[in-house]
């Protein structure tokens, strides 16, 4: 597993929270930032803060340099063809918004199909909802098999020559399942659809190859990478890029403006009107260098080693549920304790120093699925080690005792 060195890199984790050394198991909502991160954040605002591309001075300069040059880190990371295959958004779910808003509403029609799980984050499934509004399009859905998980039959089933557009997570925020993107983004081909990977819970953890996946879309968020909030990135074949429409307009965006028409610049630029975010896209270069220094496969390794562990040691919590597979899964696991609302058992956890997530994780209708109103989840990253999980066994055993009524 990554050694104790790792970290020490992170400041924030030598704090106590209540009494306790803070143990974070929430790296799924956000990680935390390695000291090089914020390092280069304040090195930015320090000396290189200016705004990108107009400037002539050298700190526009610089800040350019940067901007551009995380840019290109990012295209290298997830092995795009091409560095204006990389839109800089403010996250996951902007990226999607774009596909949905420009690449969807201008191939769908009546009757088309636009191909989901019930698995889907809301940022996967709202923007869908809505180009199907406005399009006449049909959302349908993959079905789950009883662990949460989805099969390449009930792909192929789901998959027609009606549909349009698949979208679908990488990895499951709440179940932990690791989807089949490369083998059912084939099949969306053979029917003539393309396919757009939520990528927010996957880039972290897991080398990501969009050539080999050969998906057409792909997001990310830099803040559950290490990076900072605030920014992401939309990755896009160039070949379908260039035939979209931005979806934002204004300055830095446009080629040629004069009163009644205009014209746009070139990929990436087309699409990141207005001032981009210069410091957030400087800090996910950094933490892309941090993780590449890791090893992507030594952080995977590392995930499912520790969440192997603590599905183990979780097994002796009497009254526990855990959701999802058990193999073929990412790192975190989703469970409820009992009868006991997964925010008194998040609560009782943060008197302890653990910190956990609770609550229905923007899956609404995957928790309808479940048959529950809401869950606990516990997600590990790099910084995270077995000592870790044995005091959130330790916290969620004190729980058990505490609301012992509730339980059974």
């Amino acid at each position: 597993m990554i050694t104790a060195e790792i970290r020490e890199l992170f400041p924030i984790l030598k704090q106590d929270v209540n009494g306790h050394p803070l143990v974070y198991l929430d790296s799924a909502a956000t990680s935390q930032k390695p000291i090089q991160v914020i390092e280069a954040l304040k090195h930015y605002y320090e000396w290189d803060n200016a705004n990108v591309h107009r400037g002539v001075h050298t700190l526009g300069s610089r800040a350019t340099d940067a901007y551009e040059g995380a840019r290109a880190k990012v295209a290298k990371f997830i092995n795009a063809a091409s560095e204006q295959e990389i839109i800089f958004t403010r996250g996951t779910t902007t990226a999607i918004n774009i596909v949905a808003a420009s690449y969807a509403q201008s191939v769908l029609q009546e009757g088309d199909e636009i191909v989901l799980t019930p698995m889907e984050h809301h940022s996967n499934l709202i923007p869908w909802q809505q180009a199907a509004k406005k399009t006449g399009a049909i959302l349908k859905y993959i079905p789950l098999q009883p662990d949460g998980s989805i099969t390449i039959e009930d792909a192929e089933k789901t998959i027609t020559d009606r549909t349009k557009i698949v979208s679908i997570v990488y990895v499951s925020n709440v179940l932990g399942v690791i989807n089949p993107i490369k083998e059912i983004g084939q099949i969306a081909h053979k029917h003539g659809a393309k396919i757009m990977v939520d990528g927010a819970q996957s880039t972290p953890h897991m080398p990501v190859d969009v050539q080999d996946l050969d998906c057409d879309f792909y997001a990310l968020s830099g803040h559950k990478m290490c990076g900072p909030t605030g920014i992401g990135a939309l990755y896009g074949k160039k070949a379908l890029l260039n035939n979209m429409e931005p979806v934002e307009f204004g300055g830095e965006m446009i080629d040629h403006v004069d009163l009644y028409e205009s014209t746009w610049k070139e990929l990436p630029w087309k699409f990141e009107g207005g001032t981009p975010m210069i410091a957030g896209a400087v800090g996910l270069g950094a933490a892309i260098d941090f993780l590449q220094e890791v090893g992507m496969d030594a952080i995977f390794k590392h995930d499912l080693e520790l969440t192997n562990y603590a599905l183990e040691r979780m097994k002796g919590i009497e009254d526990l549920t855990v959701y999802g597979p058990l193999t073929n899964r990412a790192g975190l696991i989703t469970f409820n304790l009992g009868d006991v609302h997964p925010h008194d058992v998040a609560t009782v956890l943060d008197a302890e120093g653990v910190a956990i997530r609770a609550g229905h994780h923007c899956t609404q209708p995957l928790m309808r699925w479940l048959e529950v109103s809401s869950t606990a989840r516990a997600s590990f990253y790099l910084y995270n080690t077995e000592a870790d999980v044995d005091r959130l066994v330790m916290a969620l055993q004190k729980t058990k005792e505490y609301f012992g009524h509730a339980i059974g």
